[in-house]
Order: C-alpha cells, then sequence, then structure tokens
C-alpha cells in the first residue's frame, strides 16, 4: 500500500536496504538506522524496541536486521511536515544596504519632483514662464535613473562571479549579502567533517604488538562494505599490511543484536577456529568472556580517552584476547582551519552546529577553529540561534547539507547548501556551492565586497551626476527670462531646450558606458570602510560632478551646430 495511506496504529515491517514510510516506533526488533537524510548525521544509530531510543523517522534508511515498526504520526504532522512548517515560517530580512538604498534613491526621487513641481511657482513670482514639457524633461534627467539601470547588471555580474568559483547563486542579493556577513553557522557533518567515519589510529593495548592489532582489524574488516570498514582496511595497508586472502575463512556480519562483526578462520579445518571481531566495547567484553577470556583493566581507559577526544573506539579482540582499539574519526577537512582563521580576521565569527553530544562537539571544534559550538542541536534550535542573531542587527551566513538544516538556511541571511546534502536543502538555501567546501564561502566573501563596492562607487558617481546636472541645467532655464540670471549660467548653454536636450542624451549615453564597469566590477582591495569610502569619494564623487560638465556643454555645443547647419 502506499505510504501516504498509512494511519497511526498500522504496523509495517522493515527489512535491511528498506526506508522507514513514516514517523513511528519500533514494536519488535532492533536495527541499525541511517539517519543522515534527514538529521545530517552519518554515524547509524541503533534503534531498539522498548528503549527510549525505539522512535524512527519516516525517510531514514534501515542498515541491518528486521524491525516491526507502529505509525505513530497524523498525516501532515511528521517529522518532515515539520520541518516544511519551519521553511515556510522562515523570512529573510532585507539588509541594511537595501534599506540604506532604497531610502537614499526614494529620497533623491521626492527631492527632484517636488523641486520641479515647484519651478513653475517660482518661476511665475520673477515674471518667467516655463515650458511644461521642459520640466517633464528636466525631471526625466534628474531622477537617480543611472543606478536604476545598472543595479541588475551588477547583479547578474555578482552572480556570474560566484559560478565561476562554482558557487550557484540564486539571486545577485544572496551575492551581495555575502559582502557583509557577521555570523557563520555552520552545521558539522558534511561541511565541516567529510561525514563518513574513518579509522584513524591503532591503539594496542599493554602488552599486544600494534602490528598485531594492525592485522587482526584488517581481517575482521575484508568483508565489512561500510566506510568504516574500508577505512580500517585501507589505514593498515597504508601502516605496511600485507595485502591477504584467509583460507578457509567464514564471515560474520554486524548485526544489530551483537554489535560487532569478523571472521572465524579455519572454520572448515575440524579444529577450534580463530574467531577474530570488532565491534562496540561492551559487546567485545561480553564476546571474550563467552570464551573464557577477560578484558584488561586498561581498556576501559583507552576508550574513554577515544571518546573524549570526539571519536568513535572500536574494540579488536583475538578470541579471548582483547589486542586493542580502533579509533574512527569524523575527519575534519583539509585546510578547514586556516580558513576560519582567516574568516576570523576579516571580522566574521563562527559557530558550529551538531547534534553531538557536548564532549564531541567540543573535541571537533577545537580542531576546526571555530569560535563557538552548539552541541545536541535540534532543528529549532538553530532556527532560534539565527533569530537571535540577526535580532541583534547581525547578518548571518548558514551552511548546512541535511534536510534537518533547511529551516536555517531559509532563515539565514545568506543559506549555502552544499552540494552533496538533501534536496531539501539545497531547495532552501540561496546559493549551492557545487564542489560542497565549506571554506568557499570566503571566496562568496570577497565576491560580495567587491560587489558592495561596485554598487556604492556607482550609487555615488549617479548621484553626483544628479545633482551636477541640476545646477548646470537650471541657470540655462531662468537666464532667458531674468538676465541677471546669467551670470549664473557659467556653461553658456545656448538654450533652456539644448541644456534639457544635452542632458537627455548624456543620460542616454552613460548608462550604456557604465554597463561593462558594473559587469566586470569594481576592483576589490581588503581595506577599511574609511579608506574605501574615500577612495569612492573621490574616483566617482568627483569625476561624477564634474563628467556632466563637460559632457553637457560638448553636446550643447553639436546641437548648436547642428540646428545652426
Amino acid at each position: 500500500m502506499p505510504a501516504t495511506d498509512l494511519k497511526p496504529g498500522d504496523h509495517v515491517v522493515v527489512s535491511a536496504g528498506e526506508q522507514v514510510p513514516a514517523d513511528g516506533e519500533i514494536v519488535r526488533g532492533l536495527a541499525t538506522i541511517n539517519e543522515s537524510a534527514v538529521t545530517g548525521e552519518s554515524a547509524p544509530v541503533l534503534r531498539e524496541a522498548g528503549t527510549d531510543r525505539s522512535g524512527v523517522i519516516g525517510g531514514t534508511q534501515v542498515l541491518s536486521d528486521e524491525i516491526v515498526i507502529r505509525i505513530t504520526a497524523e498525516p501532515g504532522h511528521s517529522f518532515l511536515d515539520r520541518m516544511i512548517a519551519l521553511v515556510e515560517g522562515a523570512n529573510r530580512q532585507k539588509t541594511p544596504n537595501e534599506v540604506a538604498l532604497g531610502l537614499l534613491l526614494l529620497t533623491m526621487t521626492l527631492t527632484f519632483v517636488i523641486v520641479v513641481a515647484t519651478l513653475p511657482f517660482i518661476a511665475g513670482f520673477v515674471g518667467a514662464k516655463l515650458d511644461p514639457l521642459l520640466l517633464i524633461a528636466l525631471l526625466v534627467c534628474l531622477i537617480p535613473t543611472t543606478i536604476g539601470g545598472l543595479l541588475p547588471a551588477i547583479g547578474i555580474a555578482g552572480m556570474n562571479r560566484a559560478l565561476a568559483a562554482n558557487v550557484l547563486a540564486k539571486s545577485g542579493k544572496a551575492v551581495e549579502v555575502a559582502g557583509d556577513v557577521d555570523v557563520l553557522l555552520l552545521d558539522k557533518t558534511g561541511t565541516i567533517t567529510h561525514g563518513d567515519r574513518q579509522a584513524t589510529r591503532f591503539h594496542p593495548l599493554a602488552g599486544i604488538d600494534r602490528e598485531l592489532l594492525r592485522d587482526a582489524a584488517m581481517l575482521a574488516s575484508l568483508a565489512d562494505p561500510t566506510p568504516e570498514g574500508k577505512s580500517i582496511v585501507r589505514l593498515a595497508r597504508e601502516q605496511g599490511a600485507q595485502p591477504v586472502e584467509p583460507q578457509q575463512a567464514r564471515f560474520v556480519a554486524f548485526s544489530a543484536q551483537t554489535r560487532m562483526s569478523g571472521v572465524d578462520l579455519g572454520a572448515d579445518s575440524g579444529a577450534t577456529p580463530r574467531r577474530i571481531r570488532k565491534g562496540a566495547a561492551d559487546a567485545i567484553v561480553r564476546h571474550v568472556q563467552a570464551l573464557g577470556g577477560a578484558a584488561p583493566v586498561e581498556l576501559a581507559a583507552r576508550v574513554e580517552q577515544v571518546a573524549r577526544s570526539g571519536a568513535t573506539p572500536l574494540v579488536v579482540s583475538d578470541g579471548g584476547h582483547v589486542l586493542g582499539v580502533v579509533e574512527l574519526s569524523d575527519v575534519v577537512k583539509h585546510g578547514i582551519k586556516h580558513k576560519f582563521a582567516q574568516m576570523r580576521a576579516m571580522g566574521i565569527r563562527t559557530v558550529m552546529i551538531t547534534g553531538d553530544n557536548p564532549l564531541t562537539a567540543a573535541a571537533i571544534a577545537a580542531e576546526a577553529g571555530v569560535d563557538d559550538y552548539i552541541a545536541e542541536a535540534r532543528p529549532e534550535d538553530k532556527l532560534a540561534r539565527i533569530r537571535q542573531e540577526q535580532a541583534g542587527g547581525r547578518l548571518v551566513a548558514m551552511v548546512g547539507d541535511g534536510t534537518n538544516d533547511a529551516p536555517a538556511l531559509a532563515q539565514a541571511d545568506l543559506g549555502l547548501a552544499m552540494n552533496s546534502g538533501t534536496q531539501a536543502a539545497k531547495e532552501a538555501g540561496n546559493m549551492v556551492d557545487l564542489d560542497s567546501d565549506p571554506a568557499k564561502l570566503l571566496d562568496v566573501v570577497e565576491i560580495g565586497k567587491q560587489q558592495l563596492i561596485t554598487r556604492g562607487a556607482l550609487t555615488t558617481f549617479s548621484l553626483a551626476n544628479d545633482v551636477s546636472k541640476y545646477f548646470a541645467i537650471l541657470p540655462a532655464l531662468f537666464a532667458a527670462a531674468i538676465p541677471s540670471m546669467g551670470a549664473l549660467n557659467v556653461m553658456q548653454l545656448s538654450s533652456p531646450t539644448h541644456a534639457v536636450l544635452a542632458a537627455l542624451i548624456f543620460n542616454a549615453i552613460i548608462i550604456p558606458l557604465l554597463i561593462p564597469l558594473a559587469l566586470r566590477g569594481v576592483r576589490f582591495r581588503p581595506a577599511g570602510a574609511t579608506a574605501l569610502l574615500r577612495r569612492n569619494m573621490l574616483v566617482y564623487g568627483v569625476g561624477g560632478v564634474l563628467l556632466p560638465f563637460v559632457a553637457i556643454k560638448l553636446i550643447d555645443l553639436l546641437l548648436t551646430a547642428v540646428s545652426g547647419a
């Protein structure tokens, strides 16, 4: 039957390799389940009937054994439905730059509308008469159309530069926000770490040869298809173990009941086989005791040492003897610590968010070099932290890859989803990193800062143009009716009509000429806000004031020559 027809109280059998069809509770059996699609955590979890860990989530995959689930969620009230509701309730705020630019353009437009509307009354008071058509043309010249025409080009150029860095931006605004980010929140699994546990070290117990532990761990993992098992074989070979094909071997697959796997060597010879096992510490201890052995006192300290470092301990035994511990770590991506240090130097504070326990979270946070971390975080916790930062006036970037990251990605000012993540995460974010590298945010920040500088420079130029045009044209409008104002007509424009027409032609020429600069972008040089403001005012402010005077005069001369001919 379709999963959508399931109702609370229905019982469903789910075997290894199958997906859980809906949220529910295990009523019989136990199994290891991969919940990474919804939680983002790569490590499989053990779910067992009759315990406080019997709940399962729809969309997760059973890796071992067989379980019977009683459906508990009403249609429309599942975990995924709750994530959808959180995403729909998320709302990205307008950035300070966006608000400031909108307010500036609105103020300038209203100012020029009021000025032009009052000119006929001023003209009537002094005995002059202005042509209404000239006033309309003057208003078209003065309102800030230049920056309005260039903003789409600036946004498209930012998206194109982001794409060149293998980041897919869904809007120019997303790129612009990157240039002003104050806080970066990162999901741990798949973002800071590779997302799958890898064998990193062998810890032999006292009196045990390291090569003996290494070879036993490799033999127990030869038939293990999981990433952890493959990584043990790879690490053993990197440390000198020779490839072997054991004869008369019977491999023991992992199961949730035994919580261990391994190999029996010489199982077909009639003699007592050599039983090599690897698995959870308590499971291996029980196995060794069942064979008449005992766990050394040192084992508990070794296991705790590995756990305190944020890694997962796997104990290896050979018959009734414990050999040592294999350390499985969710490996931090190469170079990530240096990238976080660069972000810190740019004034961006980094916060790692993970569902791990505080001990593991602290160890990984220290290794990755983040400024802060949140452990045992639920989707609601991520969303609340982002809203808290935004309420403090900060712009927040969120990097994630799991379905449980989707609400936070939708709420963040910049939501950067990993391409290796779930479809829900990629839909919720406004950027997708095609390389799944969180350090790529550095490139995005630089692209965003360049876009901000480009927009600021062109806005300065545009507004300076408008003010300059006003003082260039106004004296020409009144000079004919009021001879005393002729002294203010320093450009000696031939007539009011030519003055306004020259300004219109200048507008029509300057926007296409500035499009290449908008697309290429103003060159970004790391510098303080004061230095950047001074440079923009000098180059684009002064240039924006002087250029219209020169251009309008030249166009007026050309119009006079054409009309005279």
